[in-house]
């Protein structure tokens, strides 16, 4: 990697010296568990990472929840997005909004991840030390400590660059009930925002967009905004964030999980005219498309109001806004109620749209 030692930042816990292989691209020697494996997690990992707990060295964690009882809250993902870097973040922003975001949608408190990444023979090193540092960052941003992870690397050619799996623990409160099977016939549906930017934003950068655009990811931890949000309003039901499958296939799990349906309007959908634009050249629905940094929240009709304005509050929700309700009739079906004044039945996506979009 070519850096001075004394530069990087002091390791706690680590007294023996460390070793310097200074090559510049990630080579199989990384993956063999010997000193140039040692050398990668202290030097870019560690350096970078670096909190009392990782620092032990051991190959698991010992960690203390704040929270004396409680239940915890576990989810772990694999990200494989392409291209690795996409205007607004990049695969280790995304690895940690994505599994802190998992986590908190059962209204739990996220407070540490692990992180496995599997790297390709001749993948730059410059660039891994960027994506460790935006995942530390993001970790900041969060309030929570990556405190454990695997390294793999593989021949050139099997691994497209890198892959990162993450998982994350967390507490729920003590009483806290959250989750997709507690939507109740005459809640309120909302969403903390626009439809569609990561899609967009990721199809902007492997230049199939055919045109440019300011479009960024919406990539973000939202567990502050949440938190925020469940301090106002502790009665929400469902907290579901719309990845992969987007607004449309979310919706339709949860109204499968909770025996209900769900009305929307559509005219209420919050969709930024860039988006809208792309969805209308590309023969795309923006409510299918992907989001790394939206919510949808399932609530009492009566606590709406106060939600809206809890989330906009954030600069992640400023543009929420309340879609539709719950019904009792039609149990398991999503239904947009158009501009047009027609129904228009919403199903689960049925095959992929967009491969390797997180």
């Amino acid at each position: 990697m070519g850096q001075d030692q004394s530069q990087l930042p002091h390791i706690q816990g680590l007294i023996c010296p460390l070793p310097h292989t200074h090559t510049e691209t990630v080579v199989i020697g990384h993956g063999s568990g010997g000193s140039m494996t040692r050398d990668l997690i202290a030097n870019i990992f560690q350096a970078r990472l670096n909190n009392t707990i990782l620092a032990e060295g051991n190959d698991a964690a010992r960690i203390h929840f704040a929270e004396p009882t409680g239940i915890i809250a576990v989810s772990t993902d694999t990200h494989v997005v392409s291209p690795l870097f996409f205007p607004g973040g990049d695969i280790g922003r995304l690895a940690v909004s994505g599994t802190v975001n998992d986590v908190a949608m059962l209204g739990a408190h996220p407070s540490y991840l692990t992180a496995g990444f599997v790297l390709e023979e001749g993948f730059p090193i410059d660039q891994l030390v960027k994506i460790v540092e935006s995942m530390a960052e993001t970790c900041q941003e969060a309030g929570v400590q990556i405190v454990a992870g695997d390294t793999k690397v593989v021949e050139k050619g099997k691994a497209d660059g890198v892959f990162i799996n993450t998982a994350g623990f967390g507490v729920i409160p003590v009483g806290r009930q959250i989750g997709g099977q507690y939507a109740q016939p005459g809640d309120a549906v909302l969403i903390s925002g626009s439809l569609g930017e990561h899609s967009i934003a990721v199809l902007q950068a492997r230049g199939e967009l055919g045109f440019e655009s300011g479009i960024q990811s919406d990539v973000a931890p939202l567990n502050h905004m949440i938190g925020d949000l469940l301090a106002a309003v502790p009665e929400v039901h469902v907290l579901r964030d719309p990845t992969r499958g987007g607004l449309g296939t979310s919706l339709n799990e949860i109204a499968c999980q909770s025996n209900v349906s769900i009305h929307l309007e559509e005219h209420l959908i919050p969709v930024k005219p860039d988006v809208r634009v792309a969805c209308e050249m590309l023969g795309f629905d923006p409510l299918y498309l992907a989001n790394e940094g939206k919510v949808i929240v399932i609530l009492p009709e009566n606590s709406a109001e106060t939600a809206l304005a809890a989330l906009k509050k954030s600069p992640y929700g400023t543009l929420s806004a309340r879609i539709g309700t719950v019904a009792e009739r039609d149990p398991g079906q999503v239904l947009l109620h158009t501009a047009f004044g027609t129904t228009r039945m919403i199903s689960m996506l049925s095959g992929e749209i967009l491969p390797r979009i997180c």
